[in-house]
């Protein structure tokens, strides 16, 4: 996954010094969720809630620095960017030594030191059917004997952590080769991932019943508290090594203040984070708005009272008055992120790729009012329509595919009635073989998803379909999304590398189970996927990336939503902060610095 030109050797984002220096513990950040994580196993999680808080505790090789645009790759836990062999297959990393994880039980009251086996073994575990990862083929793809090594675990039941894999050799405490079966010309962004970071191979196997709820890395903090659903207190690590600010200034509007802000600065800056979930809007703002709260996303319900925006260019947005008074800063972004609704292709009644099964997801599609209600009502505004698989400002983006099928109830019913869909006495439809249809949607219990609910209900009133809404916490829904126990189900997804294999590679079939929550099985889909794996950047790639574009449109497992811009808000005693494309919601909490108030 994650293809692009090779990347040239980078300034390292941040000195690396011997010293451990912990934070300032009276300093507290504090942020909240709009909806619940899963937990801290980065192998086994994949919601950004979960990833957000998991980020600031594990360290990979490599990461992000955080000013410049375009992105560009770092050294992290490695003393340099990797050396590349020439046929850019072989990768050497050097962990930089002096690097510990945090104090744990398991390491006996011991120093535990990060070594390249670490490494190894974390990117093991991705193979590890027990783990079903779901990134997994970021990996296995393309790692040398990873995959091998998952399919004989899948047969004996337990992966062999001792066996030796031809595609990650430890040549020394700090050297770990990493060998490729082909190319990938961003392999450097799936080091770089959020999910990548080390872990030690005696704190899982102490917690193997509960990797969820112990993480242990050597990054700059350490779960303190964890009440699932309700509140996560993050502590600074005070064995982390000490970390000077040293990243690019950065281009953008306000970035020379925010350079300069942390310029020289130890990371991180403050001791402590409090995180709280608030699912509904309203008591969510009013935190922030009576300073509870420090930084949040402005939610649809405040958008009038907090924003000035342009209906007609959601570019076109800024702060209102009265909040800048207050010395409220507004950041606004584009994300790099997808709203979808997909269909469950396993499921009798919605799924398969016969004819009539794909009319009717179609004339579900056509019945979504997106542009008529949806953006304006839900997102205010500030989202714009998804054409295709790659959001606006990824790698693998075409401008000229226009993958939305548009609001045409019209057509929806006749194209219904074309495929056997019969209105019965009661005036809904029927399936065509005459049994009872009705389409149940997952769904949650927030104000904002009650909305999107009743929006959906008048879509499917408009076709004569029944809808009914199973409702349960997101977490809940997307543990059963990958059981594929929801016949439907609306969500998103936020890149994690700037290359549009994040999201292409949601419809590979070998992500069946993981990231491919449709259940999309297509050999001709597999086919062009694998081809473009081991392609650079370039108009060859984007030719395969339209077919797949095509294929998808015509066999619609998805109603395609949005891109979503973010407005983001920060108290006036907040520093430092900057929204990473690539970054969660906790990309920036090493970095912003949090003044008395």
């Amino acid at each position: 996954m994650k293809h692009l030109k090779w990347l040239p050797m980078l300034a390292l984002g941040a000195a690396l010094m011997p010293h451990a220096q912990a934070a300032d513990p009276g300093k507290v950040l504090r942020v909240a969720f709009s909806a619940p994580e899963t937990g801290f196993d980065m192998v086994k999680v994949h919601d950004v809630y979960s990833m957000a808080v998991g980020e600031n505790i594990f360290d990979g090789l490599l990461t992000y620095d955080y000013l410049a645009r375009p992105l560009k790759v770092v050294p992290n836990t490695a003393s340099a960017m990797p050396e590349v062999s020439a046929d850019g297959k072989v990768f050497t990393f050097k962990v930089k030594p002096g690097i510990y994880f945090a104090d744990d039980p398991v390491f006996k009251g011991k120093k535990r030191e990060l070594t390249a086996a670490d490494y190894a073994y974390t990117f093991k575990r991705f193979a590890d059917p027990l783990n079903n990862a779901p990134s997994g083929a970021s990996y296995t793809d393309f790692i040398t004997g990873l995959e091998e090594a998952g399919k004989v675990a899948a047969k004996t039941g337990k992966f062999d952590y001792d066996a030796p894999i031809s595609g990650l050799q430890v040549l020394d405490r700090y050297t770990l080769r990493i060998v490729l079966k082909k190319p990938n010309f961003g392999f450097l962004y799936t080091i770089a991932a959020k999910d990548s970071g080390a872990v030690a191979r005696e704190v899982i196997e102490a917690y193997a019943k509960d990797t969820l709820s112990h993480p242990v890395g050597t990054g700059p903090f350490m779960l303190k508290e964890w009440k699932p659903g309700s509140r996560i207190v993050l502590v600074a690590n005070p064995g982390f090594r000490k970390t000077v600010f040293d990243g690019l200034p950065g281009s953008e509007p306000g970035d020379a203040e925010i350079y300069q802000a942390l310029k020289g600065k130890t990371l991180p800056q403050v001791g402590r984070v409090e995180i709280r979930i608030i699912e509904e809007d309203q008591p969510r703002w009013l935190s922030f708005m009576n300073r509870q709260l420090d930084w949040i996303v402005v939610p649809k319900s405040a958008m009038k009272s907090a924003l000035n925006i342009n209906p007609t260019d959601p570019y076109d947005t800024t702060l209102r008055p009265v909040l800048a008074k207050r010395n409220i800063r507004l950041s606004h972004t584009l994300g790099l992120d997808v709203t979808y609704a997909y269909f469950n292709l396993k499921d009798p009644v919605i799924g398969g790729y016969r004819k009539e099964k794909v009319a009717l997801r179609r004339a579900i599609a056509l019945a979504y009012p997106l542009k008529k209600e949806v953006i304006p009502l839900l997102y205010g505004n500030q989202a714009i329509p998804l054409q295709g698989l790659v959001p606006m400002g990824m790698v693998g983006f075409d401008p000229h595919f226009q993958g939305q099928v548009g609001y045409d109830p019209a057509t929806a019913n006749a194209l219904l009635d074309e495929f056997g869909y019969k209105i019965g006495p009661d005036g809904y439809r029927t399936q065509p073989n005459g049994k009872p249809l009705v389409i149940e949607q997952g769904t949650q219990s927030s104000a904002l998803d009650k909305q999107f609910n009743e929006i959906w209900q008048k879509a499917f009133d408009s076709i004569k379909i029944r809808v009914r809404f199973k409702t349960a916490k997101w977490n809940e829904n997307l543990k059963a999304a990958y059981a594929y126990k929801l016949q439907m189900w609306s969500l998103g997804g936020s890149a994690s590398t700037p290359d549009g294999d994040d999201f292409v590679s949601s419809f590979s079939s070998r992500l069946i189970g993981q990231g491919n929550l449709a259940g999309y099985q297509v050999a001709a889909y597999d086919k062009l996927y694998d081809a473009s794996q081991i392609l650079p950047d370039g108009e060859e790639r984007l030719a395969l990336y339209g077919k797949m574009n095509r294929l998808v449109a015509a066999q619609q497992p998805y109603v395609l939503g949005v891109t979503r811009f973010y407005n983001e808000l920060t108290q006036g005693y907040v520093s430092g902060f900057k929204r990473h494309p690539i970054s969660t919601f906790g990309g920036f909490w090493r970095y912003v610095d949090v003044a008395s108030h």
